[in-house]
């Protein structure tokens, strides 16, 4: 059974919906981004999944033992939040509260989670610290170590990274990503930076103002049009999800080195005039042929008329690069 899964999901205010028919799971370790636009109602759902929030159709279904109560949560920050006047480590533990029931003391198993959590979020030199006096990016790393306080198997984030630098951002994405690699818990992120979503999410939601646009993986998404209508000029066209190295437009991957067909290909940019000739002259040495006629100069049409090894159809001598992938290089 998935870890969670939503049928037919609305949620309204005050009798006006604001986001219906939601329909999706989430499985044990997978990361989840919600995408789309202001007022889709992402942040709504992330409260109806919390119990926050009555839906107004449909259902949510939680699997495989999970209680609302043991999720991890890092809801928006506000200006209050953040002047709040508490050290890290007492904002941490009260990660725990959720499972403490009657008893008015932490454990000892409650107090060693929150220093492995301030331990892994690089924040244990801070536990006496005044929450307050911390920058944005420090206490986003303390809500998330408080969260992970709170999390049995699943974690929701609501804009973690909002207000954060890019040198902060991209941390807290990494520990982000470090935590559902390697506790397997399972990650459901609001988000509008597409870029990091892309990068880091198994799955990706999309919600628009007519509702849920698309669910499914990332490189299904990626070929989507609604993340090509959705971001516009700013998409990765399509293409280079096949042809990640295609000269001149290289996308970024994980492996630098050439794949088979790149190293058939792959040529220095002094030589693009040699090839255009090389794919001009071969294709019309090709029609030439194909039609009775010698091919410029003679040498071409001795070689094919001599050659045992030509491509059948194609007329190749199997010399040279093939002119179709280079004309995929020179568009």
């Amino acid at each position: 059974m998935s870890l969670l899964k939503c049928e037919n999901l609305s949620f309204a205010y005050d009798g006006v919906t604001v986001v219906s028919n939601l329909n999706f799971s989430v499985e044990e370790g997978d990361y989840l981004c919600i995408v789309g636009e202001n007022g889709a109602g992402k942040s709504t759902l992330i409260k109806g999944l919390l119990r926050l929030k009555k839906p107004s159709a449909g259902n949510v279904e939680m699997g495989e033992g999970l209680r609302a109560t043991e999720i991890g949560y890092l809801p928006q920050q506000t200006q209050i939040q953040k002047d709040f006047p508490a050290s890290v480590k007492e904002v941490v533990l009260s990660g725990c509260l959720n499972r403490m029931g009657l008893r008015p003391f932490y454990s000892r198993a409650e107090k060693d989670r929150a220093r492995e959590n301030m331990e892994a979020l690089e924040i244990l030199d801070l536990q006496d610290t005044c929450y307050r006096d911390l920058s944005g990016g420090q206490q986003q790393r303390v809500l998330l170590a408080r969260a992970m306080c709170a999390a049995q198997k699943l974690i929701l984030l609501d804009e973690p990274v909002s207000g954060l630098d890019p040198v902060a951002t991209r941390s807290l994405y990494a520990q982000i990503a470090h935590i559902n690699e390697k506790t397997g818990i399972t990650v459901i992120m609001v988000s509008h930076d597409i870029d990091a979503s892309l990068k880091n999410a198994t799955h990706i939601l999309h919600l628009g103002q007519e509702g849920q646009l698309f669910f499914g993986t990332r490189d299904e998404y990626r070929r989507s049009a609604v993340y090509h209508d959705f971001l516009g000029e700013r998409a990765v066209p399509m293409w280079k999800h096949e042809f990640p190295n295609r000269i001149g437009r290289a996308a970024p991957r994980e492996s630098v080195e050439p794949t088979e067909t790149e190293s058939r290909v792959r040529v220095s940019t002094g030589k693009r005039s040699k090839m255009e000739a090389s794919v001009s002259g071969g294709t019309a040495g090709r029609r030439m042929r194909g039609q009775g006629a010698p091919a410029p100069g003679g040498t071409a049409g001795k070689k094919t008329a001599g050659s045992a090894a030509s491509a059948p159809g194609g007329g190749r001598t199997g010399k040279g690069p093939d002119p179709e992938i280079l004309r995929w290089m020179l568009l």
